[in-house]
């Protein structure tokens, strides 16, 4: 026998020069979330580790984060009910809390990545990402409240945007619009192929932005879909996007791989709540090592071709790695 894969794998120090793919803290984007108030740190029930924060104790967060080598989050609105309407105006208001803890954020660490979130579900009375009439989600009227709530984030600091939405052609109007007010540097980290899953289910328990009637499916994608993914990912490339997002992760890694495979923008994917939750609790049943299982979960979202993984269990890894 000439060739003998073992004599790769036969200690520590040769597997990791014959190791093909690798894993950084530059890889991970932490998700915060965020509430209005002082001193409010509650966690999330079905995603137990994970807390909706006051800007106060954000702030914390991310200063423990940085000690441990992150220096990349996403954040999101936990927005009181009596501040939604059908058009989302608070979404771009100037008293918006979001808005404000974004400038607090980038003043206290301005050498973090700080990614927004571009939707009307968190400011939306119906609970829709998109503007709601007679029952449908009509995309065109969706498009310039989705502008104005873009340009407000990136006023407010944001380094890149996350349009989550959905909606046709609200790339290029992001973009168009971001250019137009001298906003060129700022990213736009596109959702573009999100998908219509049931593993959003405790992201939606920490922002209480579950629809108030029907559901997604006119705007995320079926989930048996792969192809239609490449029509999304060549539209958001034409319209500017900077990255392009999978989402889900780990049931769409074949996405992913398409994706990497098919475009030359950097590839992210959201490792979702649903996904996280199902491993944590497998832990604490103690079926499962979770310090061995999540590093695993996230390896296998960068040998399908991810670049940017964003995950509820980043924090945990670097702790890990520390």
């Amino acid at each position: 026998m000439f060739r003998r894969p073992r004599r790769n794998r036969q200690s520590a120090a040769i597997r990791g020069m014959a190791q093909e793919t690798h894993l950084s803290l530059d890889h991970l984007v932490q998700p915060l979330f965020l509430v209005d108030g002082d001193n409010i740190k509650q966690e999330v029930s079905s995603l137990p580790g994970n807390y909706r924060m006051s800007i106060d104790q954000v702030l914390k967060e991310v200063e423990e984060c940085i000690n441990l080598g992150l220096r990349n989050f996403i954040m999101f609105p936990a927005v009181d009910e009596k501040l939604k309407d059908k058009i989302a105006s608070y979404s771009y208001a100037e008293e918006n809390f979001y808005l404000h803890a974004a400038r607090k954020l980038k003043e206290a660490f301005p050498e973090i990545a700080l990614i927004s979130d571009v939707a009307m579900d968190p400011y939306s009375s119906d609970g829709h990402d998109g503007y709601v009439e007679d029952g449908k989600i009509h995309n065109d009227k969706s498009l310039p409240i989705l502008t104005k709530m873009a340009r407000a984030q990136a006023q407010a600091g944001f380094d890149i945007l996350g349009p989550s939405d959905m909606m046709d052609g609200r790339v290029g109007a992001i973009r168009e619009a971001l250019d137009k007010e001298g906003y060129t540097d700022t990213g736009i980290m596109s959702y573009t192929a999100k998908y219509a899953s049931a593993f959003y289910g405790p992201f939606r328990d920490a922002l209480d932005s579950a629809p108030k009637a029907g559901d997604k499916k006119t705007y995320q994608m079926n989930p048996a879909n792969k192809r239609e993914a490449l029509i999304e990912g060549e539209l958001d490339t034409q319209e500017g996007a900077d990255y392009l997002m999978v989402k889900p992760a780990l049931n769409y890694l074949d996405v992913i791989h398409t994706l990497k495979d098919n475009f030359d923008l950097p590839i992210a994917a959201y490792h979702v709540s649903g996904e996280c939750a199902m491993l944590i609790a497998a832990a604490q049943k103690g079926w499962l090592d979770f310090d061995k299982a999540m590093p695993e979960t996230l390896i296998s979202l960068r040998r399908a071709g991810t670049d940017v993984i964003i995950t509820y269990f980043a924090k945990n890894y670097a702790e890990i790695i520390k």
